[in-house]
């Protein structure tokens, strides 16, 4: 039989700055569900990439005294750097300036909005929000200003294309309110549906291509180049060689889960819906949304200097511990505060002094008590399948600090357990006794497997078993300690 697909995705991230901490939480966030799905059995596909071609990718160029591809082609790499540096497992990675997949499938998306009468063009006056690259209303502005990026936008008169998005107004408001396609969370769902109910405006799908030279043509006006935000949420199908309708794209499209950041929920929750509509393919099931992270309390910025490197976060810290932090820390849907302090407090006392303490203390009697290999019978049971039922349920609701808590109850449980029978003591039930312990850290290893991947393969192979094992008999062979002290 067919395995069950599931398809996800991050946002494609703008390229005119290297990844920071914000980027690292919403792809590490995607690759646990990632890592999930596939342990459900189903057939994953998950993807990433950057978006190239926007005008604060051009400007960061120019700064730098780069051309912007070069420019783009430098942070695209450190980019991809990540997948080792976070330990990711997507399965591909799309950039925009891919003009074997990315261009052809913009192309046939711009062709059949068009023969969908919805591409129109017109003279247009209008504020601009450069931090955007949108053209946004008087209703975005906050006392004049742009309610995303503080700033007063730019004021525009251009000829563009424009997108029919106010025919679907109404589609769209009935999708997300029946949830045909769900906002996580409900307050995210709430946001969108107060601003589709003002009524959403057609929105411009192209700039001069004076301005933006190097971007993707209109397919049938040379002097256009199509609008980032029209072609970035492309990403989604080019990734999927929508232009060939190949087998890939037939297998996994719909999007189970779109993975963003807050301040772009309008256009994966208006804009992109619509222009599926009007392509007549498929809905994302669900559009998941992440809060930001700031840095004591402040938002990152490159002005204030607090931008935090994921690079040397981990090397001052390896991988596992980051990405734990970011997920214990960081509440899934909000945000969440970010400061040194605060990471080693979690370093020290749930991975050093609570997880890898567990694990050297049981291991250590395991071997002195002459432990044989065997195939133990759990007497735990009960509390095991109650962890297992809290990790389900937090994953299916997107809470990933709280299947992280289950697990750390589990890990509490068994220092309790220790102390209560007291397995270094000589007696008859000794064995038995370090069993059980040995089957709580085979479950903590399996329900690590999508957060710490690393740290739980550690663990598999220390307990001398392997994850795919049906039956577990125990060969002990203990490693070196998994988080020492800093």
């Amino acid at each position: 039989m067919l395995k069950k697909k599931f398809y996800i995705t991050t946002s494609v991230v703008y390229t005119n700055a290297l990844p920071h901490l914000g980027f690292a939480l919403e792809v590490i966030q995607a690759d646990v569900l990632a890592r999930y799905h596939r342990l459900l059995g189903k057939d994953v596909f998950f993807s990433t990439g950057t978006d190239e071609h926007g005008a604060k990718n051009v400007k960061a160029a120019k700064e730098a005294g780069m051309d912007p591809k070069e420019f783009v082609d430098k942070i695209t790499e450190r980019f991809k750097e990540l997948r080792k540096t976070l330990n990711l497992s997507y399965n591909d990675f799309i950039r925009t300036t891919d003009q074997k997949r990315h261009w052809p499938s913009m192309k046939k998306v711009w062709l059949n909005l068009k023969e969908a009468g919805d591409i129109y063009k017109k003279a247009y006056k209008g504020l601009y929000c450069p931090g955007c690259e949108a053209f946004i209303t008087k209703k975005d502005l906050i006392n004049g200003k742009c309610y995303i990026h503080k700033k007063k936008p730019d004021v525009i008169s251009e000829e563009n294309y424009f997108f029919r998005l106010s025919k679907y107004s109404k589609k769209i408001e009935k999708i997300i309110k029946k949830e045909e396609i769900k906002v996580v969370p409900s307050s995210r769902k709430n946001e969108i549906l107060n601003f589709i109910k003002q009524g959403l405006n057609d929105v411009s799908f192209s700039r001069p291509r004076k301005d933006l030279k190097w971007a993707v043509p209109v397919p049938d006006d040379k002097e256009a180049s199509v609008y980032v935000w029209a072609e970035a949420l492309t990403n989604y199908i080019s990734v999927l060689n929508y232009y060939q309708n190949s087998i890939k794209f037939k297998r996994f499209w719909p999007a189970d889960i779109h993975c963003i950041g807050k301040d772009i929920l309008r256009f994966h929750a208006a804009i992109w819906p619509g222009m599926l509509l009007s392509l007549g393919l498929p809905l994302p099931k669900t559009i998941f949304v992440h809060g930001f992270i700031t840095v004591d309390n402040q938002k990152m910025s490159k002005s204030l200097g607090n931008i935090i490197d994921p690079f040397e976060l981990v090397k001052k810290y390896k991988t596992d511990p980051v990405r734990y932090f970011l997920l214990r820390e960081i509440p899934s849907t909000e945000d969440g505060d970010f400061t040194y302090e605060k990471l080693e407090k979690r370093y020290s006392a749930d991975l050093s002094g609570g997880l890898g303490n567990l694990i050297a203390r049981v291991l250590t009697m395991a071997e002195k008590s002459g432990f044989k290999d065997g195939n133990p019978i759990p007497k735990n049971k009960e509390f095991i399948n109650k962890t297992w039922k809290k990790y389900e349920k937090a994953l299916k609701e997107f809470k990933f600090n709280m299947a992280l808590s289950a697990i750390w109850e589990l890990i509490s449980f068994a220092d309790q357990y220790i102390e209560k029978e007291k397995p270094w003591e000589e007696s008859k039930n000794q064995t038995t006794v370090i069993n059980n312990l040995l089957i709580i850290l085979t479950n903590i290893a399996f329900l690590l497997q999508p957060f710490l991947p690393e740290t739980s393969e550690k663990i598999f192979k220390q307990l001398g078993v392997k994850s795919t094992d049906k039956k577990w008999k125990f060969k002990i062979k203990k490693g070196k300690i998994l988080f020492p002290r800093i």
